[in-house]
């Protein structure tokens, strides 16, 4: 089962199942994760759509079938009947980093007006109509548990570094406040799993559903475009099986951790440095922005300073650059920088805050991230991408009718008092932001 259902997952697990030999064994019933339209889009293709790989040598079209049912998220019938089910062995998700609803110190946010309400509902037995993914996990958990259907795996495949940990913390925390005797279940009988997942995956236009019909003859109205490109790491038990998706290219290893933050900060870091401070020059997609002198010189950059910090082999961690800059390079894929911008006060911890201060504790002030803080900063302040943003109330409040310097300031008190107490960090954010301001 997949919470989720959007382009990145129908690019990546749902096209590993496919592609894995005993693909014939399993299928995926997905659910969205908060709008029906994906469901209402792919039932009448019975889950069946078209996976456009793209390069600048041309398009490749095939037929992605792993995905036997779908529903919208408030199917909570099909949902706990999914849980209930002994044949039930992998559940996956993509729900983005804000779907976990975690407060900075990795938490379950209980201050959330839908977590309160979830806990609400909970307590007395409620099952429909919840508002968070972590709060249909542990009614799927409960249902498991009571019907005895056995153990199981939870797979989470968003880009959070030990994304298996971050869910598995916010789920106890919840389990604690509704039912702590499924703690001890869960314990004994669940699998958390992670993961470090990497393809990029654009949002579908009319472009690739003309595409579709015109090179295949084929109605699809959701085709999913993505890049040649695709990885999957995997640290995980599975009591009751899955798929053979290490035949399909996946990675099973005993230890993600040096992947995830290879990917976290050379990919995703250097993504969200170009989707606020390039936004600001002008451009809207990563191609664009890759080809701009200047910005290619800010991503380098950045590289460098992040590189210093990974612990995987230095060809191994080189070869990965010169492969992400082919795949920025490639017009074919029209990745949109406001795309990548959303949710920045879930993705800067992560992505950029760790070369940061690892910088810092080795004695340097680094331009690259200094830059990417600054960015976000002026992204804030109205410049660039528009902000879309699991907390826009509380990220903008800390811009809004402020000067640059204010900004900064409350800027890096939100981000870490570590940060805001130092001067140099302070100056250099000043400096960087007054630049890219200048040049909106």
């Amino acid at each position: 089962m997949h919470v989720g259902l959007g382009n990145f997952f129908r690019a990546h697990q749902a096209w590993y199942t496919d592609r894995a030999p005993d693909a014939d064994r399993w299928g995926i019933a997905a659910f969205t994760g908060r709008s029906a339209s994906m469901a209402d889009a792919l039932g009448p293709q019975e889950g069946l759509y078209t996976l456009i790989t793209r390069s600048d040598d041309g398009d490749a079209f095939d037929v992605v079938s792993s995905i036997s049912a779908v529903h919208p998220a408030g199917d909570h019938q099909a949902w706990l009947g999914y849980w209930r089910s002994p044949e039930l062995a992998v559940v996956t998700l993509t729900i983005t980093e804000a779907g976990y609803v975690r407060r900075p110190d990795g938490h379950l946010d209980t201050d959330n007006p839908d977590v309160s309400a979830d806990v609400a509902d909970l307590r007395v037995g409620t099952t429909t109509g919840l508002r968070t993914s972590p709060a249909r996990i542990v009614a799927g958990l409960r249902a498991r548990r009571d019907s005895g259907a056995g153990p199981l795996t939870v797979l989470p495949c968003d880009n959070l570094p030990g994304n298996g940990q971050a869910l598995r913390t916010v789920l106890t925390d919840l389990i604690d406040l509704v039912d702590p005797d499924l703690t001890g279940w869960v314990e004994s009988t669940v699998a958390f799993g992670t993961t470090m997942v990497d393809r990029i995956t654009p949002a579908t236009t009319d472009e690739h559903r003309d595409a579709v019909r015109e090179q295949t003859g084929w109605t699809d109205v959701a085709p999913v475009p993505t890049e040649p490109f695709s990885e999957w790491v995997i640290q995980s038990e599975f009591p009751a099986g899955r798929p053979a998706w290490e035949q399909a290219g996946a990675l099973v290893v005993d230890d993600v951790e040096p992947y995830e933050q290879r990917k976290l900060w050379m990919l995703n870091g250097s993504h969200s440095l170009l989707a606020y401070a390039a936004t600001i020059r002008g451009h809207q997609t990563v191609d664009q922005a890759i080809a701009d002198p200047v910005c290619r010189a800010w991503v380098d950059e950045w590289w460098s300073e992040a590189m210093t910090h990974l612990v995987l082999p230095s060809d191994h961690v080189h070869a990965y650059r010169d492969a992400l800059v082919a795949r920025y390079e490639n017009r074919s894929i029209r990745h949109l920088l406001a795309q990548i911008a959303a949710d920045g006060s879930q993705k800067l911890p992560v992505r950029i805050l760790p070369t940061l201060r690892a910088e810092l504790a080795a004695g340097r002030v680094p331009p690259g991230a200094t830059r990417a803080v600054a960015a976000w900063v002026a992204h804030l302040r109205g410049h660039g991408a528009p902000v879309k943003d699991a907390r826009a109330d509380e990220v903008l409040a800390l811009v809004e009718g402020r000067s640059a310097q204010e900004g900064v300031d409350a800027v890096l008190g939100h981000l870490g008092h570590d940060l805001a107490g130092n001067p140099d960090v302070v100056a250099a954010v000043l400096a960087h932001l007054t630049e890219l301001e200048a040049s909106a």
